[in-house]
């Protein structure tokens, strides 16, 4: 072992012993390596291609990730790198959780907000997606804690779409709160019931973002899930969950999102059904909002069938329906005109385990407007240029590779 020039002078002094020296750096390597052993490395690397059908690209509406901007041709989604320490069975455990996003969905995410006015100090390809510091306390079974800024409790998908049935998400993911920063408890009530209940700065994304109605405007949530355990037979591992979060979102009113949802094994060997509603109330319109409306609205209803034909083929189909205030996803007419938006889609994705660690899979969507407007595609004249939807149809088919680690 190599000591430095100031420790061999004490020590030909008599000030410090040699051994003294070793023990205590032992011991402080010792504690080093404790806590490097306990944190794990994790994280993904998303890619697909998409090819739209028929011509005109500028608006896909409803599509969060997979739309304008990434059809016809390849393209990298985004990596994931996530560092944590989970965790432990201990009474009075402590951890935490960094993930880290990088590639153009990351974009626009949740970006740091700061300064005064609050302006947005973050974004492109990089994105802070949580960050906190995890704690149990022994109240209880134990009560788990999230202090900082982690993932929205409601909602049936997901960001990471490897954990989704399809590769598309769908119309409810748009009118769902993706992240808070604040404190989170969960209670895990026995083996079937658990209640999660928190405070944050907002309902919509943006670390440290603050309403600037007042100091002591907060977002506030709450879900309760539950999930089959054995001894229900064939629904073991069913869950269903509700949810509800209110805060300000950047508009005028405060947002609220209320959530339901869950998925039921089925006795038939590898098949299982699930099913999400999701209300937004007040939500942001990016449209073209007639004075005399008193609030924006949206709904969105999905059902899901998911079947394990082989032990590397699953196929996955989802039915899906939106309906809004003008504006929610798209404009029905110019200013003064309150129409709604209507949507609907069909999702079939079917998922082939060709590689290990590799989610691989095709997947083909039909987008259709319900309410007699035409918002896909752009007027085309010689190279492509944006302007207003020509039809009442979207048919894209997309890949998707997926290498988790």
């Amino acid at each position: 072992m190599k000591f430095n020039k100031w420790t061999l002078t004490l020590a030909g002094a008599g000030v410090v012993s040699l051994a003294s020296v070793v023990q205590a750096e032992e011991a402080q390597m010792s504690q080093v390596l404790t806590a490097v052993s306990s944190t794990q490395l994790s994280g993904y690397v998303d890619t697909s291609a998409i090819w739209k059908f028929g011509t005109g690209n500028a608006n896909l509406p409803g599509r969060a990730f997979d739309g304008v901007g990434k059809l016809d041709g390849f393209n990298l989604n985004v990596a994931s790198v996530t560092i944590e320490k989970p965790l432990s069975e201990d009474q009075w455990a402590a951890g935490y959780t960094i993930q880290m996003l990088l590639g153009p969905d990351a974009v626009g995410y949740n970006p740091s907000w700061g300064g005064s006015p609050l302006v947005q100090t973050g974004g492109g390809d990089f994105g802070l997606k949580q960050a906190y510091v995890a704690l149990r306390t022994p109240i209880g079974s134990g009560i788990d804690w999230k202090v900082g800024t982690f993932n929205t409790i409601i909602g049936y998908e997901s960001f990471e779409s490897y954990l989704n049935p399809n590769y598309s998400r769908s119309f409810g993911w748009q009118l769902e709160p993706t992240q808070h920063t604040g404190l989170l408890g969960t209670y895990k009530a026995g083996d079937a019931v658990s209640f999660s209940a928190g405070i944050a700065d907002t309902w919509a994304a943006g670390i440290n973002r603050r309403s600037p109605r007042a100091e002591s405007a907060k977002a506030y949530m709450a879900s309760i899930t539950i999930t089959a355990p054995e001894s229900w037979g064939f629904l073991k591992g069913s869950a269903w969950y509700a949810g509800v979060v209110n805060g300000f979102s950047g508009n005028a009113k405060n947002t609220t999102s209320a959530y339901v949802g869950g998925s039921i094994a089925t006795p038939v060997e590898g098949l299982s059904i699930g099913g999400a509603l999701d209300y937004r109330f007040n939500g942001n319109n990016t449209g073209n909002i007639p004075a005399a409306s008193p609030s924006n609205w949206a709904y969105a209803v999905a059902g899901y069938v998911s079947f394990q034909a082989t032990e590397k083929l699953k196929l996955n189909a989802r039915a899906d329906f939106t309906q809004g205030s003008d504006g929610t996803f798209f404009d029905s007419g110019g200013p003064g005109v309150d129409d709604q938006n209507s949507l609907g889609s069909l999702t079939l994705t079917a998922d082939y385990a060709l590689w290990a660690n590799v989610i691989s899979r095709m997947e083909f969507r039909w987008d259709r407007n319900l309410g007699g407007d035409t918002p896909y595609g752009a007027l085309v004249t010689g190279p492509q240029t944006s302007g207003p939807g020509v039809n009442e149809n979207a048919l894209t088919l997309a890949a998707n590779l997926i290498y988790k680690f």
